[in-house]
């Protein structure tokens, strides 16, 4: 690849300057071959030296990390992917099994249009195996909205043709193995959530532990741990959970302080995770979807300090699934990449109320709710988690678990093909590169360009610096060192293939991934293309914060 260079400092009535053909999103834009060529209206970022950039604080070393739905381990019906239809999966009218007919059950009150069945997930997979562990070391979920009525059958007995009054799933113990082996194989941590419906409640309506206690002593039986664990998931959107009809702030605090005397007694090395809301802070739901909320602040009065961490879910908005309307170009603007910071900071006040002092957890993210929107697995939605991964380690945030690893369309991975998707080759960059040591870079915010810095992964000083440019046009930055850069661009927006350096990224068939070298590039000018997401490593940085 011919790379263009320039040493000196840019001028602000520079207007030409050389382009970078890193990818063939510049090439079909421009509509040039490769080399070096002039373009009008730049924007210009002149970078502070790297050794210099102050630290601002650090994140869990599996910040990045990833979902698997409950209902993907026992089978049921999950969000319908938009190409369903021509898909193997068939239409919308394909039935479980009938000798399971609990295993497809939908959320109390909502559509059965919107779902399609699925068979267990095979956690065993070489290939899923491979392309997981590539991306650790990662918590992984397993939980979601189904997790809240599903029954843990602890025999060793083939699945029950309908699970137990009160509950809408069955997982098995041999289900439940799978999920521990496969978080071992892939070197993660294990976090989940409990059964809350209506199966595991007394003649009064309160939780009762038989449920969890099964399960945890199942997982030490087989050489598990649960790493960290919500009581119940999503409480702030009770009306889909089947716990009871007027279930209130008051109720879940009783249930969630009883969860909490359970895992002091079982499992006292288990972060105790909560509340898991969702659905505030930001404009979560189009207007004429009606949801009615448990507010935080009521469950947090009730609660008081119960938690070890702060967590809740965030998605920028609702799917077209669930009569969203966001647009590949609504999702490139500043509002939508920044719009994460405006539910971080509802919840970090509220945080600051009731929990002062205690972590923050995001353990559940996506481009929407309700499955994604079609581009949520498209080159364009690498801007939306990469800037938000970047924009949450600067606010303190601990973890941000994406959903989900394989289902629907915001999976990270095709869930036919395995295919790895944009988000997890964005996914896969992070991890390599940037560290637990979250910088200050010292930039200028402007429009269309994001820049943050981490310590890098290798540590000896050394720093990443990752720059996202979502302007059309190129970008200009000034390098005080030497660097080694790694591009992602694709030849459009909503492409589901992506380029490192103007080379296509791929799995092996056994699932193998290997990136292709960083180009070493001298200090001085370069020039990025529009439309990019670039990470530029510092191995000399002599950053002291970075030892």
């Amino acid at each position: 690849m011919r790379r263009c260079v320039e040493t000196g400092v840019p001028t602000e009535s520079a207007v030409s300057g050389c382009v970078v053909a890193l990818g063939m999103a510049v090439l079909t834009w421009m509509g040039l071959g490769w080399g070096c060529v002039a373009q009008a209206q730049q924007a210009s970022v002149m970078l502070p030296k790297p050794g210099s950039m102050a630290r601002l604080g650090s994140v869990d070393a599996r910040y990045a990390s990833y979902n698997i739905e409950m209902v993907q381990v026992t089978g049921g019906r999950f969000w319908k992917p938009y190409a369903s239809a021509s898909s193997s999966m068939k239409a919308e009218t394909q039935k479980a099994p009938p000798t399971q007919p609990g295993r497809q059950s939908a959320p109390p009150g909502m559509s059965a249009s919107l779902y399609e069945y699925r068979s267990p997930i095979h956690l065993d997979n070489a290939r899923l195996v491979r392309l997981a562990k590539a991306l650790g070391p990662s918590y992984v979920r397993v939980s979601g909205t189904w997790a809240n009525r599903t029954w843990f059958q602890d025999d060793d007995q083939p699945a029950r043709t309908s699970p137990p009054e009160g509950f809408g799933s069955v997982l098995t113990r041999a289900e439940w193995k799978g999920v521990l082996q496969f978080v071992q194989a892939t070197g993660g941590s294990l976090v989940t959530s409990v059964a809350v419906s209506a199966g595991v409640r007394n003649a009064q309506g309160v939780w009762m532990p038989e449920q969890a206690q099964a399960l945890w002593a199942y997982t030490r039986r087989e050489g598990g741990q649960v790493a960290a664990t919500e009581f119940m998931n999503e409480p702030t959107f009770p009306t889909i959970s089947g716990v009871p009809v007027h279930y209130d702030a008051a109720e879940f605090a009783r249930d969630a302080k009883l969860f909490g005397a359970f895992l002091r007694k079982n499992s006292p090395g288990t972060i105790y995770l909560g509340p898991g809301s969702v659905g505030e802070g930001s404009n979560l739901m189009p207007p004429g979807m009606q949801m009615k909320l448990m507010p935080t602040d009521a469950i947090l009065q009730a609660t008081g300090p119960l938690f070890d961490a702060f967590s809740y879910h965030f998605y920028g908005a609702a799917s077209r699934r669930c009569m969203g309307r966001t647009t590949v170009e609504q999702a490139m603007s500043d509002a939508w990449l920044d719009d994460t910071l405006g539910a971080e900071k509802f919840y970090a006040a509220l945080r600051d109320q009731y929990m002062p002092g205690r972590p923050l957890w995001v353990t559940e993210t996506a481009e929407a709710a309700c499955g994604g929107d079609p581009f949520s697995g498209q080159f364009v939605d690498v801007f939306r988690y990469l800037n938000q991964l970047g924009a949450l380690a600067q606010k303190g945030v601990q973890v941000v678990m994406h959903n989900t690893l394989s289902a629907s369309d915001y999976g990270l991975l095709d869930e036919q093909t395995l295919e790895p998707k944009p988000d997890y080759w964005a996914t896969l960059l992070w991890k390599r590169n940037m560290g637990r040591t979250v910088l200050q870079p010292g930039v200028a915010a402007q429009a269309g360009v994001h820049i943050y810095a981490h310590c890098a992964v290798q540590g000896k000083g050394a720093v990443t610096v990752m720059v996202l440019n979502s302007r059309a046009s190129a970008l200009t930055l000034e390098l005080p060192v030497a660097a080694e850069q790694a591009t992602l661009t694709a030849a459009k927006l909503t492409s589901r293939n992506t380029e490192m350096n103007g080379i296509l990224l791929q799995a092996a068939d056994d699932g193998t991934v290997r990136l292709p070298a960083p180009e070493r590039i001298r200090g001085g000018r370069v020039t990025l293309p529009g439309k990019s997401a670039t990470f530029l490593s510092f191995p000399r940085a002599g950053n002291s914060a970075c030892r």
